[in-house]
């Protein structure tokens, strides 16, 4: 089966997910929404719901705070970040927003990737941006110096995306570039305390599990993708999470069910089927042990 049958939303499908019903939030948004789209959190935090459910999105976002407190997740892992710290997320990658301090403070953007790379490669400019990438550390934040550039920087993008007319795509692109190349430095020094041989082959099995997870359901596939052993595997996995690789599968298992329930109406018995649960029987009793939740329990829930 295809990677793609947990529903990708583009940006207007977001918003369905992120406001209540019964807000008229289609007119808060420019026509170019799409494509480019910033916004300050204090303006918007209180119309949206919390929790929101897993999802993936077509567009690329972060959120970058001045004050308060968040809880997000990038695939498996969550993230609680403050003041001065950026999250950043890529396109396609499972994400759910946890909580946002009642304080909180700060911007949301999200962009097209060709906003940011027209007339650059892009495999450039994830190289260079590694928070940017499915396995990188979504988190960078910023002393008080670099804070004030990036507060520039970002109501510059705020000023462009407000005009009247459309916005000046090219400025967009140099602010968003300026703004990544700046917290760059940030990235390089956080990066270099982390990264050990373990570490990244437990990265490398969940970017694996990210593409293949409904291909391939057993710890000896993705080993074997891996190109190590699957003690070897599960020993380096351990080592860095706590948890073993069979542990880490049916955690990203869960999540990929979650989504499904939310968000299609598929029946239950083929939501078990799209994550290689045969029995309908063995799909509930593996969703009530990680959840407490029957699987139609947890998709009645607000």
């Amino acid at each position: 089966m295809k990677t793609d049958a947990v529903p990708i939303l583009n940006p207007f499908e977001m918003g369905q997910l992120h406001f209540e019903e019964h807000l008229a939030w289609q007119s808060l948004f420019a026509p170019t929404h799409h494509y480019f789209h910033i916004n300050r959190l204090e303006d918007y935090k209180d119309m949206m719901r919390f929790p929101l459910p897993p999802h993936r999105k077509v567009v690329y976002d972060f959120v970058f705070l001045t004050e308060g407190q968040s809880v997000r997740s990038k695939g498996l892992d969550s993230f609680s970040f403050s003041a001065n710290t950026f999250f950043f997320l890529p396109a396609y990658q499972i994400t759910s927003h946890k909580s946002m301090s009642a304080d909180a403070r700060g911007f949301y953007c999200h962009f097209d990737l060709d906003l940011l790379t027209k007339n650059i490669h892009h495999k450039e400019i994830l190289q260079d941006f590694p928070f940017l990438q499915f396995i990188g550390n979504p988190l960078v934040s910023v002393d008080e110096t670099t804070r004030e550039t990036i507060l520039f920087l970002l109501q510059r993008l705020e000023k462009e995306y407000q005009k009247p007319e459309k916005p000046d795509f090219r400025l967009a692109q140099l602010y968003l570039l300026a703004l990544m190349t700046e917290i760059k430095p940030f990235v390089v020094a956080d990066k270099k305390v982390r990264i050990n041989a373990a570490s990244q082959i437990t990265e490398r099995y969940k970017n694996a599990l990210e593409q293949f997870i409904y291909q391939k359901q057993k710890i000896t596939d993705f080993a074997e993708i891996l190109a190590v052993t699957p003690n070897h595997l599960n020993k380096c996995v351990k080592a860095t999470t706590g948890k073993s690789a069979h542990e880490l599968l049916d955690d990203m298992l869960l999540l990929e069910a979650k989504v499904l329930l939310k968000q299609t109406t598929l029946p239950i018995a083929d939501v078990a089927l799209r994550i290689g649960k045969s029995e309908l029987s063995d799909f509930g009793r593996f969703f009530k042990q990680k959840t407490s939740f029957t699987p139609s329990e947890y998709r009645k829930m607000d």
